[in-house]
């Protein structure tokens, strides 16, 4: 069992998007009920906005609803790595391998179906759909300690598209993600292409803009996007671009060169 993990681990570090140290990173976590998810690392010429392989992946779990039992990395896990374990997800986590950590008292779980990453709804959804989509991700959000839901979509040039919500950990808030990231998560773990389309909405902020870090993470990912916004019920989303919501953006071209 422990072996498929890793086999899903290094699978995912295959999609790493790692320009700038150009080391893939994968991780998988398999939950209590044998679903699993797994996430590559996404680094970001903003350092601190890099999203670790383990970040993502617990993301992923947290917005499936899962408790996860273990964890497995492409490669031996980092101090920060254990300590972000066992700040986010229920313990004590024990060491099984250096790339692996099991959860006490959790396994043996056998390996189900993955958690999905992406939807098929063909015909790529335009404004109102699309924001719409957006709202409903977002009753999915984990928000224990500010109860502001946000969901986001994303849609790549052949039209496959992956949701998000925002999720909160509140034992270190740094380790939360924005639902805008959450859905670029997946998509990237999924191997989309080029991204057309990110659709935001939130029901507490009607009309809000994705936030700075979300911005310098678009930037990246998907500068080529139109981002849309939901304003509220019957009214017309806002559609916009990323180069007009962060000008001037850094995205990293020296660092690669």
């Amino acid at each position: 069992m422990l072996d498929r993990l890793r086999v899903l681990a290094q699978t995912s570090s295959h999609r790493a998007h790692v320009p700038y140290s150009g080391r893939p990173v994968g991780a998988a976590v398999l939950l209590s009920d044998g679903r699993w998810t797994a996430a590559p690392r996404i680094e970001n010429a903003s350092f601190p906005l890099t999203i670790p392989a383990v970040q993502g992946a617990l993301a992923l779990a947290a917005l499936a609803g899962g408790a996860p039992a273990a964890v497995a990395l492409s490669r031996p896990l980092t101090r920060g790595e254990r300590a972000h374990m066992e700040d986010t997800a229920p313990g004590p986590w024990r060491e099984e391998a250096p790339d692996v950590l099991v959860q006490d008292g959790a396994l043996p779980v056998e390996i189900g179906s993955a958690v999905a990453l992406s939807r098929d709804l063909p015909p790529p959804p335009d404004g109102p759909a699309g924001t719409a989509l957006a709202y409903a991700a977002a009753e999915e959000a984990v928000v224990p300690a500010s109860g502001f839901r946000v969901g986001a979509a994303v849609v790549d040039d052949a039209g496959r598209i992956a949701v998000g919500a925002n999720v909160e950990q509140t034992a270190d808030w740094t380790r939360g993600l924005c639902a805008e990231r959450t859905a670029l998560v997946r998509a990237v773990a999924a191997g989309f292409g080029p991204i057309r389309q990110v659709f935001v909405a939130c029901a507490s902020a009607p009309g809000g803009t994705p936030c700075g870090g979300c911005r310098q993470v678009i930037a990246e990912l998907a500068f080529d996007a139109d981002v849309v916004v939901w304003r509220g019920v019957g009214e017309d989303p806002l559609t916009t671009t990323v180069a007009d919501l962060l000008p001037g953006a850094f995205r990293g071209e020296r660092l690669t060169s």
